[in-house]
């Protein structure tokens, strides 16, 4: 699916009162849902257990 049939199929989900705001929004989620994927494809994940460790020192205790 491109990008435009895929802002196309969202714009028709939303109800018909949305701001330009929550649309913006929405399209800029799916956007960084995508480049996630790609780069997960790329192989430029990051493993569980190094976000685990990253979390973790995010923490105070």
């Amino acid at each position: 699916m491109s990008n435009k049939e895929l802002v196309s199929d969202l714009l028709t989900r939303l109800p018909d009162d949305v701001s330009l705001e929550q649309i913006a929004r929405e399209v800029e989620f799916v956007a960084g849902v995508r480049e996630g994927l790609a780069q997960l494809d790329r192989g430029e994940g990051v493993p569980v257990e190094k976000v685990e460790q990253m979390i973790a020192s995010w923490t105070t205790r």
